[in-house]
């Protein structure tokens, strides 16, 4: 069983991927590179690859399946770079992962607690030696309403994590969690922006929650609400986003992804001009926390994401069904 890794990080993930290869007796080949048809010759006489959020596109599934490969793997839940009808007109087999997503609800915690705390701007006056307290008052997590949108794996490990914190919960999900109704009450999202001081995003992205959070759903939002997503950057409309931000309508945002993020996180940008993205626009906001798609990114997770990916090709090669297959 020959697999080959792209974009393979030499500072986190070759250690996972040299120890399950050896466990999986798995023959392994690996590059830093990112696919591209340019590249696909790297995978030749490996019926597996492995990649990441790099977009695979329909001419680089060709040029993956000329060379032999049957399986792509993305070592990511989401998959939205991958087009999957091309794959399914080929009889390319597309997986993706799961991975424990506690860190995922952690990080989300504290991106709710350092907004409604003012963090933020905590640090910018602090690093400036103003040490004044004028304008930083934050809130108490136990006297507010939290909302939950999407209550899959991530949405009810945050509300798990919520309920130590005393403060009242709300979820809407297109159908009812038996998990996530002993610790919150279901109500339609129309309600949940109504009366939610917190709402917080937990669905995956397509065509039906594309701009879910938009202008007319800022609107109804309550004054003074905050918005966290840490799920995916384009279910939120950043224009609209950044308008209700800067008239005072919402108290602040934490976002762990952005709508375009993939052409600049996880590179280093530093000698590109951003002044034109969104993305400095929202970084100029002083209620705005803003990391580069991290809430992932912890040791059990990027463990669980090569292990995982192996597991699905391991089943292939078996003849058994294959989990977390996509095409």
């Amino acid at each position: 069983m020959k697999v080959f890794a792209y974009s393979c990080r030499k500072f986190d993930e070759e250690q996972y991927f040299k120890k399950y290869s050896k466990e999986f007796g798995i023959e392994l080949g690996f590059t830093e590179e990112a696919p591209t048809v340019s590249n696909c010759e790297l995978a030749a006489g490996s019926e597996f690859v492995s990649v990441l959020t790099t977009p695979i596109t329909a001419e680089v599934l060709d040029g993956l399946y000329k060379v032999g490969v049957r399986m792509v793997c993305t070592r990511t839940i989401g998959y939205n770079h991958i087009d999957l009808a091309h794959a399914k007109e080929i009889g390319m087999i597309v997986t993706h992962i799961s991975y424990s997503i506690d860190g995922v609800s952690e990080y989300t915690v504290m991106m709710i607690l350092a907004a409604i705390r003012n963090l933020r701007m905590i640090q910018r006056n602090n690093a400036v030696n103003d040490f004044t307290l004028k304008g930083l008052m934050g809130r108490q997590l136990r006297d507010m309403t939290v909302g939950i949108i999407g209550a899959g794996g991530a949405g009810k490990a945050v509300l798990r994590d919520l309920s130590g914190f005393g403060c009242k919960l709300y979820y809407c999900n297109r159908t009812p969690s038996p998990e996530a109704d002993k610790l919150a009450e279901r109500i339609s999202l129309d309600e949940l922006l109504e009366r939610c001081d917190v709402v917080s995003l937990h669905l995956e992205h397509n065509e039906q929650t594309h701009h879910i959070i938009d202008a007319k759903a800022l609107a109804k939002m309550k004054d003074g609400t905050f918005l966290v997503n840490t799920a995916r950057g384009p279910l939120v409309d950043t224009r609209a986003l950044i308008d209700s931000l800067r008239s005072g309508h919402l108290a602040g945002a934490a976002l762990d992804v952005i709508e375009d993020e993939l052409l600049y996180y996880y590179n280093d940008c530093r000698d590109i001009d951003l002044s034109k993205h969104l993305m400095e626009e929202l970084r100029a906001l002083p209620n705005v926390i803003l990391t580069h798609h991290m809430a992932f990114y912890y040791d059990r997770a990027i463990a669980d994401m090569v292990y995982n990916s192996f597991v699905g090709m391991k089943a292939y090669e078996e003849g058994k069904d294959i989990p977390m297959r996509l095409a």
